[in-house]
């Protein structure tokens, strides 16, 4: 098992080289994906290569989406030799102090995603608590479980050939609805999802790059595409759900007291 660390990096120039030290002391290679980030961001990159010996990067000539960089990561990382990366955003919202325990986990439990479900301060807008709901929401419908908690949250430690298996067999967003739609495959592909908590912060004057509008279409246009392929399962996951209840601990966990 070789771990490490995918950003993927767009116009946050201002934050990488704090995200960047923040996991450096892992002693782990840190793979920063730059989806065609502006010449500000490019010079602030490079400071940080130049800071952090750990750390290289992959450039991306055109801005192409937070999927497809990570896909990229996904591919570079397999290429280095890494079985599996903690993908954490590179805009400073995550807790990073919490990067040591989610990759403990994931050397316990190798088969698995080891995901972030997010502790909120009051910085955050009420329309991503809202947004969040509905994509969790909409993963239960579509994989007839409870199994993912929070379908959106971009900290998570990926087994590298499992997610790029997933990916070469279908057609998969590209941007904003990458995530939701990577978990939910991956769900139904086998692979067990954990889930534990990790603090995310709003901080004022922050970077966001995502569009209300468009991004919600595409996040309600890749679940649309969900739906009807948990049609096609359907035989699949009702049996998956019906052994599951059947099994002596699922038994317990369900009888009354």
């Amino acid at each position: 098992m070789r771990q490490g660390f995918l950003i993927p990096l767009y116009n946050h120039g201002s934050t990488i080289k704090q995200v960047t030290a923040s996991l450096a002391g892992e002693g782990l290679p840190i793979i920063i994906v730059d989806d065609g980030s502006d010449g500000e961001t490019k010079r602030r990159l490079k400071e940080t290569l130049d800071a952090f010996p750990l750390a290289e990067a992959l450039r991306l000539e055109k801005n192409s989406g937070k999927g497809a960089a990570l896909i990229a990561g996904f591919l570079h990382a397999r290429g280095r030799g890494l079985t599996h990366v903690l993908q954490i955003d590179a805009d400073g919202q995550h807790d990073s102090s919490r990067a040591r325990f989610f990759l403990e986990e994931s050397a316990r439990r190798p088969e698995a995603a080891i995901c972030g479900m997010p502790e909120y301060d009051g910085s955050v807008p009420l329309v991503r608590l809202k947004g969040r709901a509905l994509s969790r929401f909409w993963s239960r419908i579509c994989t007839l479980s409870t199994d993912i908690k929070d379908s959106l949250c971009g900290f998570r430690v990926y087994p590298v050939e499992a997610s790029l298996r997933v990916i070469r067999r279908t057609l998969i967003d590209k941007r904003m609805g990458f995530d939701s739609e990577l978990l939910v495959r991956l769900h139904w592909a086998g692979t067990p999802l954990i889930f534990f908590p990790v603090k995310v912060i709003y901080p004022p004057g922050g970077i966001s790059h995502f569009r209300m509008a468009a991004d919600n279409a595409r996040i309600s246009l890749a679940f649309t595409r969900l739906f009807f392929g948990m049609i096609v399962r359907l035989p699949a996951l009702l049996g998956r759900k019906l052994k599951r209840a059947r099994t002596p601990e699922t038994k317990q966990r369900l009888s009354p007291p």
